[in-house]
């Protein structure tokens, strides 16, 4: 045992630990010199920030805040990871998803990083008779393999097994997942498939292929729908338990038919939350396990997937850091199996040096920022843990909800899970459309001379049944719009800004005035006079005080030089000859698009 010298330096010795209400005091202070009168408890809240599902982050958490005990890695509630172990062995399963017949690609993605395949079968991609094709040269019993039929379940399920057997690939060197889900399929396409079929296959899975699971709950349709979190949650907790019912009705014990289950959730570019959702996940599904008599089979097997919904069209290369941040998010939460889109998503098929981005995200994160080894390395931070806790209520309480309905087959019938999707999706598009929610490179910074991102048109997304949402959908559309316009006349449409005073008065005004005019498609004009401008519309840009001085009579000269429209930067005031106003907050899109209709592009 090595003693440390006393060296006399002791942290904070001389200071008294503060108190919470001390804190609480010197924030009300602070407050107080920006015009909130506020004290206690509300300047605290007064810091805090609104999260869907009625949840807040706090601007400041304690030990007191942690309301449940994690526990320990690979022991109930697995809230810190279904393994004692986490991935310090060797990482996260890096899982690369394919939509096309191409066995090169593949075979590039396994040669360079990635651990496992997740194949699109059927009506989604690949067909089913070119499943071996694409597995030409792919050794077996190294890679698993995880499909994604949708309702051709069975026959590529069953192609599958033949390629093993074909292969001489032995049962219980066979990994990966069957895919089948059928109530996913559902949320997607309106559709319904025989669960009976499935039963078979999970019941061939658990009596000879140890390694294979049958049964996927996939999360994802309800993300996409626009979904909150806790409504992930809930949903993927209403669709798991639906199945273990039908599994031990098919003769399954519960053991049995949870470890024929992998989960499959979103990662978004919040890591906080996505560090959350799947510590949360893990504690709910140790719930039921718990419930149903077979704690020890609740350790949840998961796979996340960096959230498309928050992929872009525009200046897709942004992407590239979201699914970065998703994807440490997804390792630094206790994810098994990490896949990463490749950046050109949203546009199509992806070329391979998007391929290979994707796949050195989770090798850089593995390898050279060595996330992986440590196991739940968010785990202790109280923030953390109480929004693991938090969260964990808010899907259980959309999981009642469901049961309530009837389950999840009903609810998504009802239409009960599509309206209570909607809701949120509504709400959020209020703040996406008031840039309270920021979009880089759309709403935020756009770049109206970027050269568009081609790509080749992948397969039709399945449809008929749950809504898909984009973040960007709204400003897409307007750039669409202006897009149009730029191919009909050679030019975008324009707005004039009209800088009024010294930089100094209005640089602030004209930077936002110009971001949000871009973010719509229109082209701002700072150089050079209104006549030579090119523009119908103007936006004066300055302070306050210069408004109130200069505001009325520039309108007016302005008007007379042919202006058909005068908007101001900054908050609604009453200036003759203003005809509206821009400023943060506003309703962004609604502004734009009426702009667009006077500009007269279509």
């Amino acid at each position: 045992m090595t003693v440390l010298p006393d060296d006399g330096l002791e942290l904070a010795a001389e200071f008294p630990d503060a108190t919470h209400d001390q804190w609480q005091r010197l924030i009300a202070g602070v407050l107080r010199k920006s015009g909130k009168d506020v004290e206690g408890a509300q300047a605290e809240e007064a810091l805090s920030t609104a999260l869907e599902d009625g949840l807040r982050t706090r601007p400041l958490y304690t030990a007191h805040d942690i309301a449940h005990p994690p526990g320990f890695p690979g022991f109930a509630p697995f809230v810190r990871g279904g393994r004692a172990e986490g991935n310090t062995v060797g990482g996260w399963d890096v899982r690369q998803r394919h939509t096309a017949a191409d066995g090169d690609a593949v075979l590039a993605d396994l040669e360079n990083g990635v651990t496992s395949l997740w194949l699109a079968i059927g009506e989604l991609g690949i067909p089913v008779s070119s499943l071996g094709r694409v597995l030409d040269g792919v050794y077996l019993d190294l890679a698993p393999v995880v499909l994604d039929a949708g309702s051709e379940v069975e026959p590529a399920a069953r192609e599958l097994l033949r390629l093993y057997a074909e292969r001489g690939v032995a049962k219980d060197a066979a990994r990966g997942n069957l895919g089948a889900d059928p109530l996913g399929h559902e949320a997607r396409t309106g559709q319904t498939y025989d669960l009976a079929p499935v039963a078979g296959l999970a019941r061939l899975c658990a009596e000879e292929y140890p390694g294979l699971r049958a049964l996927t709950v996939d999360a994802l349709p309800y993300h996409e729908a626009g979904g909150s979190a806790a409504q992930e949650l809930g949903a993927s907790l209403a669709t798991a338990v639906a199945y273990l019912r039908e599994l031990t009705e098919a003769g399954l014990s519960v053991r049995q038919a949870c470890a024929q289950l992998e989960f499959r959730y979103a990662a978004t570019a919040d890591q906080f939350l996505t560090i959350a959702k799947l510590r949360a996940a893990r504690r709910l599904w140790a719930r039921v396990a718990e419930v149903c008599g077979a704690p020890a089979a609740g350790a949840q097997a998961q796979h996340a997937v960096t959230s498309s919904v928050m992929m872009t069209r525009r200046d897709p290369w942004v992407n590239m850091l979201r699914t970065t941040i998703a994807t440490l998010a997804a390792g630094a939460g206790g994810a098994d199996s990490v896949t990463v889109l490749p950046f050109d998503h949203a546009l199509g098929l992806p070329d391979g040096f998007a391929r290979r981005i994707a796949r050195n995200t989770s090798t850089i994160l593995i390898e050279e920022s060595h996330l992986s080894r440590v196991i739940d390395p968010a785990g202790g931070s109280w923030y953390v843990e109480r929004l693991t806790d938090e969260l964990a209520h808010a899907g259980w309480e959309f999981f009642q909800e469901i049961e309530r309905a009837g389950g999840q087959a009903a609810a998504l019938r009802s239409g009960t899970v599509r309206e209570r999707l909607a809701e949120t999706w509504t709400a959020r598009s209020a703040k996406l459309a008031k840039r309270r929610e920021p979009i880089t490179g759309v709403s935020e910074f756009p770049h109206l001379a970027e050269t568009p991102v081609v790509r080749e048109s992948a397969p039709e997304p399945p449809s008929g049944g749950l809504p898909r949402v984009r973040r960007d959908e709204a400003y897409e559309a307007l750039r669409a719009r202006s897009d149009t316009h730029l191919a009909a006349t050679g030019a975008r449409p324009r707005v004039y800004l009209a800088a009024i005073g010294p930089a100094a008065a209005h640089t602030a005004r004209t930077t936002f005035a110009a971001n949000l005019f871009q973010a719509g498609g229109i082209e701002p004009v700072t150089e050079g006079t209104f006549e030579d401008s090119g523009a119908a519309e103007v936006c004066l840009c300055s302070s306050d005080a210069l408004y109130e001085e200069q505001a009325e009579a520039e309108a007016a000269r302005l008007r007379s030089a042919g202006a058909s429209h005068v908007f101001l930067a900054g908050r609604p005031g009453s200036y003759a000859g203003v005809d509206g106003h821009v400023f943060a907050g506003c309703d962004a899109v609604s502004v734009l698009s009426a702009t667009l209709d006077r500009m007269g592009v279509s």
